[in-house]
């Protein structure tokens, strides 16, 4: 497992700081969640914005998170706990605190710099390691269980339909032949077998993705919360996510307006906010993302 250490070497830019913080609306006093913490950097901007009265609660599933965030923390005034547990959970944190109501919620569903750079962790075809893609480490299921285990069908759906990748039969097949999967080389090596050299490292980092996606059942976790959050938003109180790939964004859209059209949410985003032409260009892993927002309607 990398050492804690390196949460501190790897450098960290939050994504579309200042439009989340404009979009979350912060009351000084407010209670806030944030649910992908991460290294902290969103929240370390929400803190800033809160009272002695105020209230930041972080979580995340990356239990080397929570153990730097507790440190780089720790010399704020403002409170705040921070839970190794899935954003997904959250409503049952706040059961446990007793805290009925929140003011404000933010989601950023990429990866952290640390994860993706990570040495052992296996969620770059860049870095050789061994096939994990875990954010929970405590979790039993890898990326290598599921390049060894899957059948042919189940692969091929699995890289199709969280990449979009047109030739996931073809690679489907090529990681079953060559069997066993064991290291990050091992997988790209199969990719590397069934497509052209032209815009291969785009279905590089598709096929890694759709692994990863299924490996953390990503994509359960965010209907999940996306069904349940708004009994935990006080009135006026604002949802922000942040997310990077298209079937993260549909979710949210698709969510958001129909919550909007049964008079739960106000939509502040009919068109996703993007980052500035000038941070894409200081931080190349903005480029997809995009930042939607809404607010809880009064008595919804």
């Amino acid at each position: 497992m990398r050492n804690i250490g390196d949460y501190y070497s790897i450098p960290h830019l939050p994504i579309m700081i200042n439009e989340v913080i404009l979009a979350l609306n912060i009351k000084p006093n407010g209670i806030y969640v944030d649910g992908t913490l991460g290294k902290g950097g969103h929240s370390k901007s929400i803190i800033k914005k809160l009272s002695g009265k105020g209230l930041l609660i972080g979580i995340d599933r990356d239990e080397q998170s929570i153990s730097f965030c507790n440190q780089y923390f720790k010399e704020e005034k403002t409170p705040h706990l921070f839970y190794h547990e899935s954003y997904s959970n959250f409503n049952k944190i706040l059961d446990k605190l007793k805290i009925k109501k929140v003011d404000g919620i933010f989601l950023d569903l990429g990866l952290s710099s640390v994860q993706l750079e990570s040495a052992n962790r296996g969620f770059s075809y860049k870095v050789n390691s061994d096939l994990d893609m875990r954010f929970d480490l405590k979790q039993k299921r890898k990326a290598f269980d599921i390049l060894n285990n899957f059948d042919f069908k189940n692969l091929s759906d699995i890289i199709f339909k969280y990449s979009n990748e047109r030739r996931s039969r073809l690679i489907a097949k090529k990681i079953i032949d060559l069997r066993p999967m064991k290291s990050v080389n091992d997988l790209v090596e199969a990719i590397r077998r069934s497509t052209p050299p032209k815009n291969r490292v785009k279905t590089l980092a598709r096929v890694f993705q759709a692994i990863r996606i299924e490996v953390n059942n990503e994509i359960n976790l965010l209907k999940e919360f996306l069904s349940s959050f708004t009994n935990k938003l006080n009135d006026n109180g604002r949802i922000a996510i942040i997310s990077f790939h298209s079937i993260e964004d549909r979710l949210v859209k698709h969510n958001f307006k129909q919550m909007g059209l049964d008079g739960s949410l106000d939509i502040h985003t009919k068109k996703p906010i993007i980052p500035t032409r000038y941070e894409m260009s200081k931080n190349l892993r903005c480029k997809s993302a995009k930042l939607r927002v809404a607010e809880k309607r009064p008595d919804a």
